[in-house]
Protein backbone atom coordinates (compact mmCIF):
# COMPACT_ATOMS: atom_id res chain seq x y z
CA UNK A 1 0.00 0.00 0.00
CA UNK A 2 1.46 3.36 -1.09
CA UNK A 3 1.88 5.59 2.16
CA UNK A 4 0.68 9.54 1.12
CA UNK A 5 0.72 12.15 4.08
CA UNK A 6 -0.84 15.17 4.17
CA UNK A 7 1.39 17.83 5.70
CA UNK A 8 -0.72 21.17 6.51
CA UNK A 9 2.19 23.61 7.98
CA UNK A 10 0.31 26.13 10.55
CA UNK A 11 3.06 28.03 12.56
CA UNK A 12 1.58 30.16 15.88
CA UNK A 13 3.49 33.34 14.61
CA UNK A 14 1.67 34.99 11.72
CA UNK A 15 1.76 38.98 12.26
CA UNK A 16 0.03 39.78 9.34
CA UNK A 17 -2.85 38.35 10.75
CA UNK A 18 -2.58 37.22 14.38
CA UNK A 19 -3.31 34.04 14.84
CA UNK A 20 -5.03 33.47 11.40
CA UNK A 21 -4.90 29.85 11.25
CA UNK A 22 -6.98 29.19 14.07
CA UNK A 23 -8.90 32.38 13.45
CA UNK A 24 -12.83 31.84 12.49
CA UNK A 25 -12.91 31.93 8.03
CA UNK A 26 -16.63 31.77 7.62
CA UNK A 27 -17.48 29.77 10.94
CA UNK A 28 -14.87 27.22 10.87
CA UNK A 29 -10.72 27.98 11.76
CA UNK A 30 -9.13 28.69 8.46
CA UNK A 31 -7.19 25.69 9.45
CA UNK A 32 -10.03 23.39 9.40
CA UNK A 33 -10.79 23.87 5.95
CA UNK A 34 -7.34 22.37 4.71
CA UNK A 35 -7.89 19.26 7.06
CA UNK A 36 -10.97 18.45 5.70
CA UNK A 37 -9.52 18.84 2.11
CA UNK A 38 -7.06 15.93 3.43
CA UNK A 39 -9.45 14.31 4.94
CA UNK A 40 -11.99 14.09 2.36
CA UNK A 41 -9.36 12.58 0.10
CA UNK A 42 -9.63 8.96 -0.83
CA UNK A 43 -6.26 8.27 -1.57
CA UNK A 44 -4.36 10.09 1.42
CA UNK A 45 -3.72 7.57 3.74
CA UNK A 46 -2.97 10.09 7.07
CA UNK A 47 -3.25 13.72 7.95
CA UNK A 48 -0.53 15.48 9.96
CA UNK A 49 -0.32 19.22 11.23
CA UNK A 50 3.05 20.34 11.86
CA UNK A 51 3.09 23.43 14.16
CA UNK A 52 5.05 24.71 16.98
CA UNK A 53 2.26 26.14 18.60
CA UNK A 54 0.33 23.89 21.59
CA UNK A 55 -3.05 26.27 20.68
CA UNK A 56 -3.29 25.23 17.22
CA UNK A 57 -1.97 21.37 17.80
CA UNK A 58 -5.25 21.40 19.67
CA UNK A 59 -7.62 22.33 17.18
CA UNK A 60 -6.17 20.59 14.50
CA UNK A 61 -6.83 17.68 16.99
CA UNK A 62 -10.52 18.56 16.92
CA UNK A 63 -10.85 18.48 13.44
CA UNK A 64 -8.86 14.84 12.77
CA UNK A 65 -5.66 15.64 11.93
CA UNK A 66 -2.58 14.06 14.29
CA UNK A 67 0.23 16.33 15.55
CA UNK A 68 2.70 14.15 16.94
CA UNK A 69 5.03 16.80 17.68
CA UNK A 70 5.54 20.36 17.53
CA UNK A 71 7.91 21.49 15.56
CA UNK A 72 10.63 22.95 16.96
CA UNK A 73 11.02 27.03 17.30
CA UNK A 74 14.06 27.05 14.77
CA UNK A 75 12.27 25.93 12.14
CA UNK A 76 9.11 27.93 12.89
CA UNK A 77 10.27 32.09 11.89
CA UNK A 78 9.01 34.19 9.50
CA UNK A 79 11.54 33.54 7.05
CA UNK A 80 11.78 29.99 7.53
CA UNK A 81 11.16 28.38 4.15
CA UNK A 82 8.88 25.26 3.31
CA UNK A 83 11.92 22.57 3.19
CA UNK A 84 13.03 22.27 6.26
CA UNK A 85 9.77 21.65 7.44
CA UNK A 86 9.04 18.69 5.56
CA UNK A 87 12.30 17.62 6.45
CA UNK A 88 12.34 17.83 10.52
CA UNK A 89 8.67 16.21 9.83
CA UNK A 90 10.06 13.16 7.66
CA UNK A 91 12.81 12.55 10.24
CA UNK A 92 11.14 12.79 13.34
CA UNK A 93 8.43 10.44 11.94
CA UNK A 94 11.06 7.84 10.76
CA UNK A 95 13.04 8.45 14.12
CA UNK A 96 10.32 7.75 16.48
CA UNK A 97 7.82 5.81 14.77
CA UNK A 98 9.91 4.30 11.90
CA UNK A 99 6.88 5.73 9.66
CA UNK A 100 8.21 6.64 6.29
CA UNK A 101 5.60 8.22 3.36
CA UNK A 102 5.91 7.30 0.06
CA UNK A 103 4.33 10.80 -1.49
CA UNK A 104 4.04 14.09 0.93
CA UNK A 105 0.94 16.23 0.03
CA UNK A 106 1.67 20.14 0.59
CA UNK A 107 -2.03 22.04 2.18
CA UNK A 108 -1.24 25.28 3.04
CA UNK A 109 -4.25 26.83 5.16
CA UNK A 110 -3.86 30.03 3.62
CA UNK A 111 -5.22 28.94 0.14
CA UNK A 112 -8.46 27.02 2.01
CA UNK A 113 -10.52 27.10 -1.26
CA UNK A 114 -10.68 23.60 -2.85
CA UNK A 115 -12.62 22.15 -4.87
CA UNK A 116 -13.77 18.00 -4.52
CA UNK A 117 -11.84 15.68 -6.04
CA UNK A 118 -8.41 17.90 -6.27
CA UNK A 119 -6.12 16.28 -3.74
CA UNK A 120 -6.88 12.83 -5.53
CA UNK A 121 -6.29 14.18 -9.24
CA UNK A 122 -2.81 15.61 -7.94
CA UNK A 123 -1.72 12.19 -6.74
CA UNK A 124 -3.22 10.81 -9.60
CA UNK A 125 -0.56 12.59 -11.90
CA UNK A 126 2.16 11.53 -9.92
CA UNK A 127 1.28 7.63 -9.94
CA UNK A 128 1.25 8.06 -14.02
CA UNK A 129 4.08 9.69 -14.39
CA UNK A 130 6.91 7.85 -13.07
CA UNK A 131 9.11 10.81 -13.45
CA UNK A 132 7.46 13.21 -12.13
CA UNK A 133 9.79 14.50 -8.93
CA UNK A 134 6.10 17.03 -8.24
CA UNK A 135 2.60 17.60 -9.16
CA UNK A 136 1.88 21.65 -8.47
CA UNK A 137 -1.31 23.42 -8.48
CA UNK A 138 -1.68 25.84 -10.94
CA UNK A 139 -4.29 28.60 -12.43
CA UNK A 140 -4.32 30.63 -15.80
CA UNK A 141 -2.10 33.79 -14.98
CA UNK A 142 -4.14 37.38 -14.00
CA UNK A 143 -0.94 38.84 -15.06
CA UNK A 144 0.86 38.05 -18.32
CA UNK A 145 4.34 38.36 -17.60
CA UNK A 146 5.19 39.06 -21.17
CA UNK A 147 3.86 42.40 -20.91
CA UNK A 148 5.99 43.34 -17.61
CA UNK A 149 9.39 45.10 -17.34
CA UNK A 150 12.54 45.31 -15.26
CA UNK A 151 12.58 48.61 -13.25
CA UNK A 152 15.92 49.93 -13.34
CA UNK A 153 15.15 53.44 -11.75
CA UNK A 154 13.43 56.52 -12.28
CA UNK A 155 16.12 57.75 -14.39
CA UNK A 156 17.10 54.37 -16.58
CA UNK A 157 15.23 52.93 -19.51
CA UNK A 158 12.87 49.92 -18.82
CA UNK A 159 13.62 46.88 -20.21
CA UNK A 160 10.93 43.85 -20.57
CA UNK A 161 11.15 40.83 -18.71
CA UNK A 162 10.98 38.36 -21.10
CA UNK A 163 11.36 37.66 -24.76
CA UNK A 164 9.54 35.23 -26.95
CA UNK A 165 11.33 33.76 -30.18
CA UNK A 166 8.81 35.03 -33.43
CA UNK A 167 7.77 38.34 -32.10
CA UNK A 168 9.66 41.09 -31.79
CA UNK A 169 7.62 43.01 -29.26
CA UNK A 170 5.46 40.88 -26.72
CA UNK A 171 4.80 43.98 -24.72
CA UNK A 172 2.84 45.16 -27.79
CA UNK A 173 1.65 41.89 -28.60
CA UNK A 174 -2.15 40.93 -28.40
CA UNK A 175 -2.50 38.46 -25.49
CA UNK A 176 -3.90 35.64 -28.16
CA UNK A 177 -0.68 35.67 -29.35
CA UNK A 178 1.63 35.22 -26.46
CA UNK A 179 2.45 31.81 -24.65
CA UNK A 180 -0.19 30.37 -22.58
CA UNK A 181 1.15 31.32 -18.73
CA UNK A 182 0.55 29.62 -15.11
CA UNK A 183 0.85 31.25 -11.74
CA UNK A 184 1.69 28.24 -8.71
CA UNK A 185 -1.24 28.67 -6.17
CA UNK A 186 -0.87 27.18 -2.82
CA UNK A 187 -3.70 25.19 -3.05
CA UNK A 188 -1.74 21.90 -2.86
CA UNK A 189 1.50 20.48 -4.13
CA UNK A 190 2.64 16.55 -4.13
CA UNK A 191 5.27 15.40 -4.14
CA UNK A 192 7.65 12.08 -3.78
CA UNK A 193 9.77 11.35 -0.62
CA UNK A 194 12.91 10.77 -2.49
CA UNK A 195 12.54 14.65 -3.99
CA UNK A 196 12.84 15.61 -0.38
CA UNK A 197 15.59 13.28 0.57
CA UNK A 198 17.43 12.80 -1.79
CA UNK A 199 17.29 16.37 -3.67
CA UNK A 200 16.91 18.84 -1.09
CA UNK A 201 13.79 20.04 -2.83
CA UNK A 202 10.44 20.12 -2.21
CA UNK A 203 9.54 19.68 -6.07
CA UNK A 204 12.75 18.68 -8.04
CA UNK A 205 13.24 19.10 -11.50
CA UNK A 206 10.27 17.34 -13.27
CA UNK A 207 7.35 19.12 -11.89
CA UNK A 208 3.37 18.49 -13.80
CA UNK A 209 0.81 20.84 -13.39
CA UNK A 210 -2.55 20.37 -11.70
CA UNK A 211 -4.61 23.08 -13.61
CA UNK A 212 -7.06 24.49 -10.87
CA UNK A 213 -10.27 26.79 -11.97
CA UNK A 214 -9.36 30.51 -11.50
CA UNK A 215 -12.50 30.83 -9.13
CA UNK A 216 -10.63 28.76 -6.58
CA UNK A 217 -7.68 31.85 -6.66
CA UNK A 218 -7.07 32.81 -2.90
CA UNK A 219 -4.52 33.77 -1.00
CA UNK A 220 -5.05 35.23 2.66
CA UNK A 221 -2.55 37.75 3.37
CA UNK A 222 -4.34 40.69 5.26
CA UNK A 223 -7.58 41.29 6.97
CA UNK A 224 -8.84 42.85 3.98
CA UNK A 225 -8.67 39.16 1.92
CA UNK A 226 -9.89 37.93 4.91
CA UNK A 227 -13.31 39.48 4.59
CA UNK A 228 -13.47 39.32 1.04
CA UNK A 229 -12.94 35.03 0.38
CA UNK A 230 -15.40 34.85 3.33
CA UNK A 231 -17.94 36.74 1.24
CA UNK A 232 -16.81 34.33 -1.48
CA UNK A 233 -17.58 31.51 0.49
CA UNK A 234 -20.82 32.92 1.55
CA UNK A 235 -21.92 33.56 -2.33
CA UNK A 236 -22.03 30.02 -2.19
CA UNK A 237 -18.98 28.55 -4.02
CA UNK A 238 -19.03 25.16 -4.06
CA UNK A 239 -16.00 23.86 -1.95
CA UNK A 240 -14.04 21.15 0.45
CA UNK A 241 -15.60 22.23 3.62
CA UNK A 242 -15.24 21.59 7.23
CA UNK A 243 -19.31 21.69 8.12
CA UNK A 244 -21.18 17.95 8.10
CA UNK A 245 -22.68 17.27 5.04
CA UNK A 246 -25.91 18.94 4.18
CA UNK A 247 -28.76 16.55 4.87
CA UNK A 248 -32.02 16.22 3.23
CA UNK A 249 -35.44 16.58 3.95
CA UNK A 250 -36.50 14.26 6.55
CA UNK A 251 -38.89 11.11 5.12
CA UNK A 252 -40.96 12.37 7.99
CA UNK A 253 -42.20 15.51 9.83
CA UNK A 254 -43.59 16.47 12.74
CA UNK A 255 -43.03 19.53 13.10
CA UNK A 256 -41.94 23.23 11.48
CA UNK A 257 -40.60 25.87 13.70
CA UNK A 258 -39.32 29.09 12.59
CA UNK A 259 -38.15 32.32 13.81
CA UNK A 260 -39.88 35.29 13.61
CA UNK A 261 -38.28 38.22 12.50
CA UNK A 262 -36.41 38.04 9.78
CA UNK A 263 -38.53 34.89 8.83
CA UNK A 264 -42.01 35.96 8.95
CA UNK A 265 -40.88 39.23 9.07
CA UNK A 266 -38.99 41.10 6.38
CA UNK A 267 -36.94 41.84 9.45
CA UNK A 268 -37.97 45.56 9.39
CA UNK A 269 -39.89 47.20 11.73
CA UNK A 270 -42.16 50.50 11.99
CA UNK A 271 -41.87 53.03 15.20
CA UNK A 272 -44.66 55.66 15.50
CA UNK A 273 -44.33 58.54 18.27
CA UNK A 274 -45.44 56.72 21.41
CA UNK A 275 -43.39 53.81 20.15
CA UNK A 276 -45.39 51.24 19.49
CA UNK A 277 -43.77 48.94 16.66
CA UNK A 278 -45.38 47.08 13.58
CA UNK A 279 -43.59 44.62 11.04
CA UNK A 280 -44.30 44.03 8.03
CA UNK A 281 -45.16 40.30 6.62
CA UNK A 282 -46.73 38.74 3.34
CA UNK A 283 -50.56 37.24 3.34
CA UNK A 284 -48.81 34.47 1.47
CA UNK A 285 -47.10 32.25 4.22
CA UNK A 286 -50.44 31.81 6.03
CA UNK A 287 -51.77 30.00 2.55
CA UNK A 288 -50.50 26.46 3.41
CA UNK A 289 -50.52 26.56 7.51
CA UNK A 290 -53.76 24.71 7.33
CA UNK A 291 -52.91 21.87 5.06
CA UNK A 292 -50.16 21.10 6.87
CA UNK A 293 -51.95 20.49 10.19
CA UNK A 294 -54.20 17.89 8.34
CA UNK A 295 -51.33 15.99 7.18
CA UNK A 296 -50.50 15.79 10.53
CA UNK A 297 -47.56 18.78 10.87
CA UNK A 298 -47.34 21.54 13.38
CA UNK A 299 -45.86 24.88 13.00
CA UNK A 300 -45.04 27.09 15.50
CA UNK A 301 -43.32 30.36 15.74
CA UNK A 302 -40.04 30.28 18.50
CA UNK A 303 -38.99 34.25 19.00
CA UNK A 304 -36.49 36.56 21.16
CA UNK A 305 -38.39 39.18 20.27
CA UNK A 306 -40.77 40.74 23.28
CA UNK A 307 -42.99 42.25 21.77
CA UNK A 308 -46.69 41.06 21.53
CA UNK A 309 -46.97 41.86 17.90
CA UNK A 310 -45.29 38.02 17.60
CA UNK A 311 -48.55 36.68 19.26
CA UNK A 312 -50.65 38.52 17.31
CA UNK A 313 -49.21 37.51 14.02
CA UNK A 314 -49.25 34.22 14.70
CA UNK A 315 -53.02 33.90 16.22
CA UNK A 316 -53.69 35.50 12.58
CA UNK A 317 -51.75 32.66 11.01
CA UNK A 318 -52.92 29.75 13.17
CA UNK A 319 -50.04 28.81 14.68
CA UNK A 320 -48.62 28.77 18.07
CA UNK A 321 -45.93 31.23 19.49
CA UNK A 322 -43.47 31.00 22.15
CA UNK A 323 -41.97 34.26 21.76
CA UNK A 324 -39.61 36.26 24.30
CA UNK A 325 -37.26 34.03 24.41
CA UNK A 326 -33.81 34.78 25.42
CA UNK A 327 -31.51 35.11 22.42
CA UNK A 328 -29.33 32.54 24.13
CA UNK A 329 -31.61 30.29 25.17
CA UNK A 330 -33.58 29.60 22.05
CA UNK A 331 -31.43 26.21 21.58
CA UNK A 332 -32.63 25.02 25.57
CA UNK A 333 -36.40 26.65 24.51
CA UNK A 334 -36.32 24.33 21.45
CA UNK A 335 -35.84 21.42 23.28
CA UNK A 336 -38.05 21.97 25.77
CA UNK A 337 -40.58 22.43 23.20
CA UNK A 338 -40.10 19.00 21.41
CA UNK A 339 -39.72 17.19 25.14
CA UNK A 340 -43.50 18.36 25.76
CA UNK A 341 -44.49 17.44 22.01
CA UNK A 342 -42.92 14.35 22.78
CA UNK A 343 -41.43 14.66 19.19
CA UNK A 344 -37.82 13.73 17.93
CA UNK A 345 -35.85 15.90 16.67
CA UNK A 346 -35.20 14.25 13.69
CA UNK A 347 -38.57 15.10 12.26
CA UNK A 348 -38.14 18.51 12.62
CA UNK A 349 -37.45 21.32 10.15
CA UNK A 350 -36.15 25.05 11.73
CA UNK A 351 -36.30 27.88 9.52
CA UNK A 352 -33.89 30.95 10.58
CA UNK A 353 -32.10 33.81 9.59
CA UNK A 354 -29.75 35.23 12.03
CA UNK A 355 -26.82 33.71 14.35
CA UNK A 356 -29.21 33.25 17.36
CA UNK A 357 -30.90 30.66 15.42
CA UNK A 358 -27.72 28.96 15.33
CA UNK A 359 -28.22 27.20 18.54
CA UNK A 360 -31.83 25.50 17.09
CA UNK A 361 -29.58 24.57 14.27
CA UNK A 362 -27.67 22.29 15.86
CA UNK A 363 -31.43 20.09 17.41
CA UNK A 364 -33.48 20.32 14.34
CA UNK A 365 -33.34 17.62 11.38
CA UNK A 366 -33.42 19.82 8.38
CA UNK A 367 -32.41 23.39 9.09
CA UNK A 368 -33.37 26.10 6.39
CA UNK A 369 -32.32 29.57 5.69
CA UNK A 370 -34.45 32.38 3.67
CA UNK A 371 -32.33 33.76 1.33
CA UNK A 372 -31.60 37.27 3.02
CA UNK A 373 -30.14 35.20 5.94
CA UNK A 374 -26.94 35.89 7.83
CA UNK A 375 -24.05 34.86 5.75
CA UNK A 376 -22.67 32.06 8.68
CA UNK A 377 -26.37 31.11 9.18
CA UNK A 378 -26.87 30.12 5.09
CA UNK A 379 -23.23 28.31 5.32
CA UNK A 380 -25.10 26.00 7.90
CA UNK A 381 -28.09 25.56 6.59
CA UNK A 382 -28.97 22.21 5.01
CA UNK A 383 -31.13 24.45 2.56
CA UNK A 384 -31.26 28.07 1.48
CA UNK A 385 -34.75 29.52 0.06
CA UNK A 386 -35.58 31.57 -2.74
CA UNK A 387 -37.43 33.88 -1.01
CA UNK A 388 -36.40 36.45 1.60
CA UNK A 389 -37.94 36.68 5.37
CA UNK A 390 -41.05 38.39 4.88
CA UNK A 391 -41.92 38.10 1.45
CA UNK A 392 -42.93 34.03 1.00
CA UNK A 393 -40.64 32.10 2.13
CA UNK A 394 -42.59 30.36 4.70
CA UNK A 395 -44.94 29.52 1.67
CA UNK A 396 -42.24 28.54 -0.24
CA UNK A 397 -40.98 25.99 2.37
CA UNK A 398 -44.60 24.50 2.78
CA UNK A 399 -44.90 23.94 -0.69
CA UNK A 400 -41.84 22.05 -1.28
CA UNK A 401 -42.91 19.63 1.81
CA UNK A 402 -46.48 19.17 0.74
CA UNK A 403 -44.75 18.41 -2.89
CA UNK A 404 -42.54 15.92 -1.00
CA UNK A 405 -46.15 14.31 0.65
CA UNK A 406 -47.39 14.44 -2.82
CA UNK A 407 -44.86 12.56 -4.71
CA UNK A 408 -44.61 9.95 -2.18
CA UNK A 409 -48.05 8.53 -3.16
Amino acid sequence: MTEILALIPARGGSKGIPRKNIRSFAGYPLIAWSIAAAKQSALTTRVIVSTDDAEIAEVANQYGAETPFLRPAEFAQDKTTDLPVFEHALKWLEEVEGYRPDVLIQLRPTSPFRPAGMIDDAIRILQNHPDADCVRGVVVAGQNPFKMWRFNGEDKPLNPLLTVDGIKEPYNAPRQILPPVYWQTGHIDVIRTATISQKKSLTGDVIYPLVIDSKYTVDIDTLADWAKYEAVIYSGLEVVSPRAPRRTMPETIKLIVCDFDGVVTDNSVITDQDGKEAVLASRSDSMHIKTLKEKGIDFMILSSEPNPVVQARAKKMGVEALHGVGMQAKGQALREVLAQKNIKAENVVYVGNDLNDLPCFEIAGWCVAVADAYPEVIRAADFVLTKNGGHGAIRELCEMVLNRIENRK
